[in-house]
C-alpha cells in the first residue's frame, strides 16, 4: 500500500576544494549538504570521495537509511571518524527514495565502478528515471554484452559511461557525455567523480530537475537545489541548463560549464515547486515558497463555499502550509493547525499491516481548532487516497467538524509519470481513468463530486492546469505537466503511455526503477 503523495526519488550533491595548494578535505560539507536534501530521499544515503594521496583514490561510504543513520551524526565520535577515513580534496553525495522494496545496501548510491586505469576507475549518482530502460538494457545486455546485477537506472548508467570511457586514451569527458545522449529518453541528472579527481555534474536536455552550482572562497559547490549552497555560504548560484553540464578538473582546479547536448526544450518538472523542493530554494530564478503562496490565491479564486466565521483553513503539514495560509488570506479566514504532524514518525509508505499504525501515529487531530467549525482541509497534491481518505474522516470524528472541504493546490494527476515519481501507472491513481487529456470544466466538477463522494467530503476542489504556470512564473511550455495533462515531452513517455491506455496495464509490474516499479516496454528514444 502507499501513500497520497508523489515521491521524488533522489538528490545529489558535489564539493570540490579549487585551491591547488590545499589538501582541505571537503568530506565534513557532505552530511550537511544531504541533511538539506533529506526531504528528496530517505531510503539510503552515501558519498564518494577523492584523495591522490592514498591507495585507494575514491573511497566510498553509502548505507540504508537516514542521512543521520548512515553517517552517524548523532554520536559525535563515529560521525568525526566517519569523515576523516574519507577525507578528500573532491566529494559526491547522493540521497535515495525508492518503493520498489529493495532496500539493501547495495542499491544505496552513489555506484562506483573499479578498474587499474584511474580515468577508468569513476562513481556516480543519479536523480531521474529512464523512460526506455527496457530498450537500453537489452541493448547492453544483448548487443554490448554486459551483465546486469542490480536491474536500475543507475546501473545501466554505469554501464553506458564505462562504454564511453573505452579506448587506452582518457577520452575528453564532455565527448563522454555527449555519447549518452544517442540513446537515453528520460530525465538524468548525473554527479559523477573519478579517479582522476575529475568531477562532472550534468542535466539532461530536457531539464526536467533542478540542477545549481556555486563558487565561495575556494570551495565549489553543486546541487540539486539552492538550498544545500546556500547554507555552504554560497550567495551567487547559478542553474546549469539542459543539455549542460558542469566540470572541475584536478590538475587546475578550474569550473567548466560546457554543452554536452543540444537542449530539447525546456520541461522542469512542475511538481518541484508545489511539492518536492524545499520551501526556500530558488530555481529557474523563482522562489518554491512564493510558488506556493501563489497556488493558494489561484486556488482561492475559484472557491465558490460562501465563507462565514465558522470557517477555518486546515493545511496538511507541511509542504501545503504555504498554499493553506494564501487560501486563508484571500478568503479572509483564519488558517490554524488543525494538524500536527509527529516529525520524528518515518516513512509512511511501508507494506504491511502496519502502515496503517503509522499513518496514524504521524497526525495528530486538534478538536480545539475544527470543532463544530467548516473545515477546508488544504493539500499540495493528490495522487492515491489513502492518507488523504484517513485524514477527512480523522477530521470529521476526532476532530468533530461540521463540514470537511478539500481543496487541492495542484490539478488532478490523470497520468502515470515516467520521469522519477513514483507513480507510475494508471491504476494507482485516484483520479477515474475516464478523465484523460483535454478534459472540460465540466469533466472536472463531475470528477470532483465522485471523488469528494469517495473521500466523505462534503466537497473537493482542484487548481486548474492553466494556473499552474502563472504561479510558478514561467511559460507553460517550459514545464513538464505530463502527470496532469497526459502531454508527454519525450518520445518513450508518450510510447509508454498509450500502450497502458491500449492495453489496459493498471498492474505494477516488472522491473524495479531506482525509485519505482513500473512495466516498461521497449521504446524508441529520441
Amino acid at each position: 500500500m502507499t501513500a497520497d503523495k508523489a515521491k521524488d526519488e533522489c538528490g545529489i550533491v558535489g564539493v570540490y576544494n579549487l585551491e591547488p595548494t590545499s589538501d582541505r578535505s571537503v568530506t565534513p560539507f557532505i552530511p550537511s549538504a544531504l541533511l538539506d536534501l533529506q526531504h528528496r530521499g530517505q531510503l539510503a544515503a552515501g558519498m564518494t570521495c577523492f584523495d591522490p594521496g592514498r591507495p585507494h583514490l575514491l573511497l566510498t561510504h553509502k548505507d540504508t537509511g537516514s542521512v543521520r543513520e548512515v553517517f552517524r551524526l548523532a554520536h559525535v565520535a563515529k560521525a568525526k571518524a566517519i569523515v576523516e577515513e574519507h577525507s578528500g580534496v573532491a566529494a559526491i553525495g547522493h540521497v535515495r527514495y525508492a518503493t520498489s522494496g529493495r532496500d539493501q545496501i547495495e542499491y544505496a548510491q552513489p555506484f562506483e565502478r573499479h578498474h587499474s586505469r584511474t580515468f577508468k576507475w569513476f562513481s556516480l549518482g543519479f536523480n531521474g528515471n529512464l523512460a526506455n530502460y527496457s530498450q537500453l538494457r537489452d541493448h547492453l545486455t544483448k548487443v554490448r554484452g554486459y551483465h546486469m546485477v542490480h536491474d536500475v537506472d543507475t546501473e545501466i548508467l554505469l554501464h553506458h559511461v564505462a562504454h564511453a570511457l573505452r579506448g587506452e586514451s582518457k577520452p575528453v569527458l564532455v565527448d563522454a557525455f555527449r555519447e549518452l545522449t544517442q540513446s537515453l529518453d528520460g530525465a538524468y541528472n548525473i554527479i559523477f567523480l573519478n579517479a582522476d579527481g575529475d568531477l562532472v555534474a550534468a542535466r539532461d536536455p530536457m531539464g526536467f530537475r533542478p540542477l545549481c552550482f556555486g563558487v565561495r572562497d575556494g570551495l565549489f559547490a553543486v546541487a540539486s537545489e539552492s538550498v544545500a549552497l546556500r547554507n555552504m555560504g554560497i550567495e551567487e548560484i547559478t542553474d546549469v541548463e539542459p543539455g549542460q553540464m558542469v566540470r572541475v578538473d584536478y590538475e587546475t582546479r578550474t569550473v567548466h560549464l560546457e554543452r554536452y547536448a543540444e537542449p530539447c526544450g525546456h520541461h522542469h518538472c512542475f511538481f518541484e515547486w508545489v511539492y518536492f523542493a524545499h520551501g526556500s530554494s530558488v530555481m529557474e530564478g523563482r522562489t518554491v515558497y512564493d510558488a506556493r503562496w501563489r497556488l493558494g490565491e489561484h486556488l482561492a479564486q475559484s472557491e465558490v463555499e460562501q465563507m462565514d466565521e465558522n470557517c477555518v483553513v486546515v493545511a496538511v503539514p507541511d509542504t501545503a502550509k504555504p498554499i493553506g495560509d494564501a487560501f486563508a488570506f484571500s478568503l479572509r479566514i483564519p488558517s490554524l493547525e488543525g494538524i500536527v504532524r509527529n516529525r520524528y514518525v518515518g516513512r509512511t509508505f511501508i507494506e504491511g499491516g502496519e502502515r496503517a499504525q503509522k499513518v496514524r501515529s504521524k497526525y495528530t487531530l486538534l478538536p480545539s481548532v475544527t470543532g463544530g467549525k467548516r473545515v477546508f482541509l488544504v493539500e499540495d497534491s493528490l495522487v492515491r487516497s489513502t492518507t488523504l481518505r484517513d485524514l477527512v474522516k480523522r477530521t470529521r470524528d476526532e476532530g468533530q467538524a461540521s463540514e470537511v472541504h478539500v481543496r487541492i493546490g495542484a490539478p488532478p494527476v490523470i497520468a502515470p509519470c515516467f520521469y522519477g515519481i513514483d507513480m507510475s501507472t494508471l491504476g494507482e491513481l485516484f483520479a477515474p481513468a475516464w478523465l484523460t487529456k483535454g478534459y472540460t470544466q465540466q469533466d472536472l466538477d463531475r470528477v470532483s463530486r465522485e471523488m469528494a463522494t469517495q473521500l466523505e467530503a462534503d466537497s473537493l476542489r482542484y487548481l486548474l492546469v492553466k494556473d499552474v504556470a502563472p504561479c510558478i512564473g514561467l511559460p507553460h511550455k517550459d514545464l513538464c505537466t505530463a502527470c496532469v495533462s497526459a502531454d508527454y515531452p519525450s518520445t518513450a513517455g508518450e510510447s509508454i503511455y498509450q500502450a497502458e491506455r491500449t492495453n489496459g496495464r493498471h498492474r505494477t509490474v516488472g522491473r524495479a526503477y531506482d525509485g519505482v516499479l513500473a512495466d516498461v516496454p521497449p521504446m524508441a528514444g529520441h
